[in-house]
């Protein structure tokens, strides 16, 4: 998928990080969330009070990988645990997440950014970013 000039602002990185937030509060979830743009700098960062310390970073890596790659996180790790050599290579690379939660973002065709949750289980992260996007009006899919 090619990268697009457009990129996700500051305000709609801001909106998705809130609505990650307070959908993960409806459920009694503490969360990290980060955005990033095409290019895997981070755009806006929040988190649920009490949530663990290291799903800070896991959340802003989950966002560079998706907006980067241009797949989601949990994919991106299936296709590593496909070949053991995938899954070392994995190992010695910095930034690069394969634990479920980060999800690239669309507007129409073009990837604008991505999005990562980390902090509650794999699914509850995935729902987490999920209506992110989708209450700020873009897909995770073209």
């Amino acid at each position: 998928m090619p990268i697009s000039t457009r990129e996700v602002s500051s305000a709609e990185a801001r909106t998705m990080v809130g609505a990650a937030i307070d959908h993960a509060a409806t459920r009694g979830l503490a969360i990290a969330v980060a955005v990033c743009d095409p290019g895997g700098a981070l755009v806006a960062f929040g988190r649920s009070d009490g949530v663990i310390v290291p799903a800070v970073d896991f959340a802003i890596d989950k966002a560079y990988t998706a907006a980067t790659l241009g797949t989601t996180t949990e994919a991106f790790g299936e296709r590593m645990a496909g070949k053991a050599s995938l899954g070392i290579g994995l190992g010695n690379r910095h930034r690069l997440m394969s634990w479920a939660g980060g999800l690239p973002v669309f507007f129409g065709s073009d990837r604008i950014g991505g999005i990562g949750v980390s902090g509650a289980s794999d699914h509850e992260d995935v729902e987490c970013a999920e209506a992110a996007v989708a209450m700020a009006g873009f897909t995770v899919r073209p």
